[in-house]
Protein backbone atom coordinates (compact mmCIF):
# COMPACT_ATOMS: atom_id res chain seq x y z
CA UNK A 1 0.00 0.00 0.00
CA UNK A 2 2.99 2.31 0.16
CA UNK A 3 6.32 3.15 -1.39
CA UNK A 4 9.61 3.72 0.38
CA UNK A 5 11.67 6.82 -0.30
CA UNK A 6 15.15 7.16 1.16
CA UNK A 7 15.61 9.97 3.64
CA UNK A 8 18.36 12.38 2.60
CA UNK A 9 20.51 13.75 5.40
CA UNK A 10 20.47 17.50 4.87
CA UNK A 11 23.85 18.21 6.40
CA UNK A 12 26.55 15.68 7.09
CA UNK A 13 28.68 18.14 9.04
CA UNK A 14 28.26 18.77 12.70
CA UNK A 15 27.06 22.21 13.75
CA UNK A 16 30.51 23.11 15.13
CA UNK A 17 32.23 22.21 11.82
CA UNK A 18 29.84 24.34 9.77
CA UNK A 19 30.53 27.41 11.94
CA UNK A 20 34.27 27.20 11.27
CA UNK A 21 34.04 27.87 7.54
CA UNK A 22 31.39 30.48 6.62
CA UNK A 23 32.10 30.17 2.87
CA UNK A 24 31.40 26.42 2.81
CA UNK A 25 28.36 27.00 4.99
CA UNK A 26 26.98 29.55 2.48
CA UNK A 27 27.63 27.23 -0.49
CA UNK A 28 26.06 24.31 1.39
CA UNK A 29 22.93 26.37 2.17
CA UNK A 30 22.52 27.35 -1.49
CA UNK A 31 23.08 23.76 -2.66
CA UNK A 32 20.64 22.38 -0.08
CA UNK A 33 17.94 24.84 -1.22
CA UNK A 34 18.43 23.79 -4.84
CA UNK A 35 18.34 20.10 -3.91
CA UNK A 36 15.19 20.55 -1.83
CA UNK A 37 13.48 22.14 -4.82
CA UNK A 38 14.83 19.52 -7.24
CA UNK A 39 13.61 16.67 -5.04
CA UNK A 40 10.15 17.11 -6.58
CA UNK A 41 8.49 15.23 -3.79
CA UNK A 42 6.77 15.84 -0.49
CA UNK A 43 6.67 14.01 2.79
CA UNK A 44 3.76 11.70 3.53
CA UNK A 45 2.65 9.58 6.46
CA UNK A 46 0.67 6.42 5.81
CA UNK A 47 -1.49 4.96 8.57
CA UNK A 48 -3.47 1.75 8.62
CA UNK A 49 -6.70 1.61 10.59
CA UNK A 50 -9.16 -1.25 10.90
CA UNK A 51 -11.43 0.01 8.10
CA UNK A 52 -9.23 2.40 6.08
CA UNK A 53 -5.76 3.53 5.07
CA UNK A 54 -4.92 7.17 5.68
CA UNK A 55 -2.35 9.24 3.78
CA UNK A 56 -1.32 12.56 5.30
CA UNK A 57 0.86 14.53 2.88
CA UNK A 58 2.69 17.69 3.93
CA UNK A 59 2.08 20.32 1.25
CA UNK A 60 2.58 23.73 2.89
CA UNK A 61 2.17 26.81 0.75
CA UNK A 62 0.04 25.01 -1.82
CA UNK A 63 -3.45 26.01 -2.84
CA UNK A 64 -6.16 23.35 -2.92
CA UNK A 65 -6.74 24.15 -6.61
CA UNK A 66 -3.08 23.30 -7.42
CA UNK A 67 -3.33 19.73 -6.08
CA UNK A 68 -4.59 16.82 -8.19
CA UNK A 69 -5.29 13.20 -7.24
CA UNK A 70 -5.58 10.52 -9.91
CA UNK A 71 -6.05 6.75 -9.80
CA UNK A 72 -4.64 4.66 -12.64
CA UNK A 73 -4.14 0.88 -12.55
CA UNK A 74 -4.03 0.57 -8.74
CA UNK A 75 -1.76 3.60 -8.30
CA UNK A 76 -2.86 6.79 -6.58
CA UNK A 77 -0.79 9.72 -7.84
CA UNK A 78 -0.79 13.04 -6.04
CA UNK A 79 0.60 15.96 -8.04
CA UNK A 80 0.89 19.63 -7.22
CA UNK A 81 2.06 22.64 -9.20
CA UNK A 82 3.78 25.22 -7.04
CA UNK A 83 4.60 28.76 -8.10
CA UNK A 84 6.36 31.18 -5.82
CA UNK A 85 7.32 34.76 -6.57
CA UNK A 86 9.10 37.24 -4.33
CA UNK A 87 9.47 40.92 -5.11
CA UNK A 88 11.34 43.24 -2.81
CA UNK A 89 11.80 46.92 -3.61
CA UNK A 90 14.11 49.26 -1.78
CA UNK A 91 15.53 52.73 -2.20
CA UNK A 92 18.46 51.71 -4.44
CA UNK A 93 17.61 48.21 -5.53
CA UNK A 94 14.97 45.81 -6.80
CA UNK A 95 15.07 42.10 -6.14
CA UNK A 96 12.71 39.66 -7.79
CA UNK A 97 12.91 35.88 -7.53
CA UNK A 98 10.71 33.17 -8.98
CA UNK A 99 10.48 29.50 -8.32
CA UNK A 100 8.23 27.00 -10.02
CA UNK A 101 7.92 23.25 -9.81
CA UNK A 102 5.74 20.21 -10.15
CA UNK A 103 5.73 17.73 -7.30
CA UNK A 104 4.44 14.18 -7.65
CA UNK A 105 4.22 11.03 -5.59
CA UNK A 106 2.57 7.68 -6.35
CA UNK A 107 1.23 5.05 -3.96
CA UNK A 108 0.28 1.48 -4.82
CA UNK A 109 -3.29 0.64 -3.75
CA UNK A 110 -4.47 -2.77 -2.72
CA UNK A 111 -7.68 -3.71 -0.88
CA UNK A 112 -9.18 -0.24 -1.45
CA UNK A 113 -12.66 0.84 -2.59
CA UNK A 114 -11.51 3.22 -5.32
CA UNK A 115 -14.89 4.95 -5.83
CA UNK A 116 -15.17 5.81 -2.11
CA UNK A 117 -11.82 7.60 -1.72
CA UNK A 118 -12.13 11.07 -0.17
CA UNK A 119 -9.58 13.84 0.31
CA UNK A 120 -9.41 17.09 2.24
CA UNK A 121 -6.81 19.86 2.46
CA UNK A 122 -6.40 21.91 5.64
CA UNK A 123 -3.50 23.94 7.02
CA UNK A 124 -0.95 22.56 4.52
CA UNK A 125 -1.87 18.91 5.09
CA UNK A 126 -3.61 16.83 2.41
CA UNK A 127 -5.49 13.95 4.04
CA UNK A 128 -6.63 11.09 1.80
CA UNK A 129 -9.06 8.50 3.21
CA UNK A 130 -8.83 5.13 1.45
CA UNK A 131 -11.61 2.80 2.68
CA UNK A 132 -10.64 -0.86 2.71
CA UNK A 133 -12.69 -3.18 0.52
CA UNK A 134 -12.28 -5.93 3.12
CA UNK A 135 -11.86 -5.06 6.77
CA UNK A 136 -8.63 -6.50 8.04
CA UNK A 137 -6.91 -6.55 11.36
CA UNK A 138 -3.89 -4.33 11.63
CA UNK A 139 -1.04 -6.85 11.61
CA UNK A 140 1.90 -5.96 13.80
CA UNK A 141 4.84 -7.91 15.03
CA UNK A 142 8.21 -7.10 16.48
CA UNK A 143 11.30 -7.99 14.47
CA UNK A 144 14.49 -8.60 16.41
CA UNK A 145 17.64 -6.87 15.23
CA UNK A 146 20.63 -9.18 14.96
Amino acid sequence: MFDLVPFRNRSRKSLSESRRDPFNNMISDIFDDVMDFADRSFRADIKEKEDEYLIEAEMPGMNKEDIELEIDENYLTITADHKEETEEKGENYIRRERRQGRYARSFYLDNVKENEIKAEYNDGILTVHLPKSEKTEVKRRTIDIE
